[in-house]
């Protein structure tokens, strides 16, 4: 079954979905603080078992997928008939979208990776010196970068939409091109026949 645009925007759309509801999750079960308890010249801060983690990894996986589809589904040689590089970046709104959709991806992962990273290392050193209370991610980021993440796909989307139209137009332009090639040469079956003086 050959890939086309439907698949390629169904994939992109159903993985931003993903990291988008992951990342939402993520920001909700994140616990506002840790417990402290205090021992000889240190304080141990016990933190309630919670998926933040897992789920903030899940989210940077499925953006990550999405842009990664994103990306390939744009200069995928559908049907078998290739289009260059150039007939995409010669149009202007192609180039703008293009550019938000890849600013918006790594923008995304940055606010997923940030607190998720944070979060596992509050949880893995988890014995401090002079603390009086145990911290946790900054709270916003997971679901600011959740958001975006969502963005980012629908960017990808438009981009597919605008890569579609400049495929069209490049394949009528080859079309046309070649209709004039074909009405400017003329084959003629019969020949005029040269004879020669001997």
């Amino acid at each position: 079954m050959a890939v086309s645009m439907k698949h390629m925007a169904l994939i992109i759309a159903a993985f931003g979905a993903l990291s988008f509801i992951f990342g939402v999750v993520a920001e909700n079960k994140k616990p506002a603080s840790g417990t402290p308890i205090t021992g000889k010249d240190v304080v141990i801060c016990k933190y309630p078992s919670d998926p933040t983690v897992v789920l903030g990894y899940l989210s940077v996986l499925f953006l990550a997928a999405s842009g990664v589809a994103g990306y390939f589904s744009l200069f995928y040689p559908y049907k078998g008939k290739s289009v260059p590089y150039g007939a995409f970046f010669k149009r202007t709104s192609f180039v703008v979208f293009f550019n938000i959709a890849l600013g918006a991806t790594g923008l995304a992962a940055a606010l997923l990776l940030w607190p998720t990273i944070t979060e596992q290392l509050h949880l893995a050193r988890n014995v401090h010196h002079n603390l009086s209370n145990c911290p946790t991610a900054k709270t916003g980021l997971l679901g600011g970068g959740a958001f975006l993440s969502l963005d980012s796909a629908l960017f990808w989307l438009v981009s597919l939409m605008l890569a579609d139209n400049a495929r069209e137009d490049y394949f009528d332009e080859t079309e046309d091109r070649k209709g004039d090639y074909d009405s400017q040469v003329h084959y003629d079956s019969n020949p005029p026949v040269v004879k020669g003086v001997a």
